[in-house]
């Protein structure tokens, strides 16, 4: 199945479409991204559609509700959840200040305090 995300104006993920991936397969067999847009725009009208991979084979991560579709990066970027932390670059997901501890305890993250609680 190929998955689809609908932006809004300003690059806001609205919906993800799952669609079949016979329909993104031009004469030759080759997956084409335009294709499935074209699908897309047939059923809903004109919009901003943008492929994603349910694998993270491209764009970085899936596309969810209220993630952003950044095109400079190529990728999709979930929203900040904690003022401290920061985007990672290579991976575009969002990085504590502080490593959780990889303990087998369960954690959760403080930002008052912007370090990791032990879950009790």
């Amino acid at each position: 199945m190929a998955h689809f995300a609908t932006l809004d104006e300003s690059n806001i993920v609205t919906r993800v479409e799952v669609i079949n991936n016979d329909v993104i397969l031009d004469g030759d067999g080759v997956e084409q991204e335009q294709l499935g847009k074209d699908f897309l725009t047939s059923l809903y009208g004109a919009g901003n559609y943008v492929q994603t991979s349910y694998n993270n084979n491209f764009r970085k991560n899936y596309a969810g509700v209220g993630h952003t579709y950044d095109s400079t990066r190529n990728a999709f970027i979930s929203p900040q959840p904690y003022p401290s932390w920061t985007l990672n670059e290579t991976t575009c997901n969002w990085e504590a200040p502080v490593a959780c501890p990889d303990d087998g305890k369960e954690y959760t993250w403080d930002e008052d305090t912007t370090n990791w609680v032990e879950v009790s």
